[in-house]
């Protein structure tokens, strides 16, 4: 071979060398676009569970549902209702609604549920509500009057009634359960260690907000779920059941007392989950 063929050899290699390198180089930035559009392809978000405890309560008693919800991956809010009057109620989750971005569902237990009817309205962030041992009532209708349609509440005498100041002059009346009556009436499925606690710890409810009537009534437009509990000396079972079907609710009853979202919040979390896999998607 002469030196021009070895030069031409040579100079058809490089070409060839070069090209080779130029598609290596090409699929190499191919192959990390594409590794990176599916890394950084967005999940689905999972919706802020908001939790609203009811009256004798405060938000520690979601605390076993709270840490079964983040294990599981969603956010929780558990604000302090507080428990002076269904429409200031009312108003203030309404704010705890506002700052919360992207998708909620608002879960309400006893008194709570009553709050989550009239503040889910105007929240079109709200694709689900779930009632937990709850009221669910209709324009004009009270808590109090609720709990009474249907035979088989006994709340009412072992409540202590103890008098405040309101704002604006007069005086208020705070109902409370009395120590030693809590844990069979509110907790009966409850470790009396615990129950002696939620007893001291309770937050009163102003007797006035359990007799104010409702002006709103979201489950008539916003999905809803119901945990029905056959053991409640709070709320009858027989009353939650009218509000569920009337909702048209998805309805689950378990055996279990007034304070199910401490007994038994596996049964709680599973219905929350249950409305969060139907409604955000």
């Amino acid at each position: 071979m002469n030196l021009k063929s070895v030069f031409r050899a040579r100079k058809s290699a490089a070409v060839l060398g070069a090209v080779a390198g130029v598609a290596a180089l090409s699929m190499a930035a191919t192959a990390g676009a594409a590794d990176a559009t599916v890394g950084h392809r967005p999940s689905v978000q999972k919706p802020t569970v908001v939790l609203v405890h009811g009256a004798f309560a405060d938000a520690s008693s979601w605390n076993g549902v709270v840490k079964r919800l983040e294990r599981d991956g969603y956010p929780v809010v558990a604000p302090a209702n507080p428990l002076r009057g269904l429409a200031s109620d009312a108003d203030y989750i309404h704010s705890v609604l506002k700052s919360v971005k992207g998708p909620v569902v608002l879960a309400g237990h006893s008194y709570g549920g009553a709050v989550i009817s009239q503040a889910a309205t105007d929240s079109p962030n709200v694709k689900a509500l779930v009632y937990i041992a709850a009221f669910a009532p209709d324009k004009g209708e009270s808590a109090l009057e609720l709990s009474n349609k249907f035979p088989g509440s006994t709340l009412g005498p072992t409540l202590d009634s103890v008098s405040f100041p309101l704002s604006g002059g007069g005086t208020g009346t705070d109902l409370y359960i009395k120590a030693d009556k809590f844990h069979d009436q509110f907790a009966a499925d409850v470790p009396e260690s615990i129950t002696d606690l939620m007893a001291a710890t309770q937050r009163p409810v102003a007797a006035s907000a359990l007799e104010e009537k409702a002006t709103e009534a979201a489950w008539k437009t916003i999905p809803s779920w119901d945990l029905v509990t056959t053991e409640d000396k709070n709320i009858p079972p027989a009353s939650q059941r009218f509000m569920a079907d009337r909702a048209h609710a998805h309805t689950v009853e378990v055996n279990a007392s007034h304070a199910v979202s401490v007994s038994q919040p596996g049964a709680v979390t599973r219905l929350i989950e249950q409305a969060a896999h139907t409604t955000v998607r």
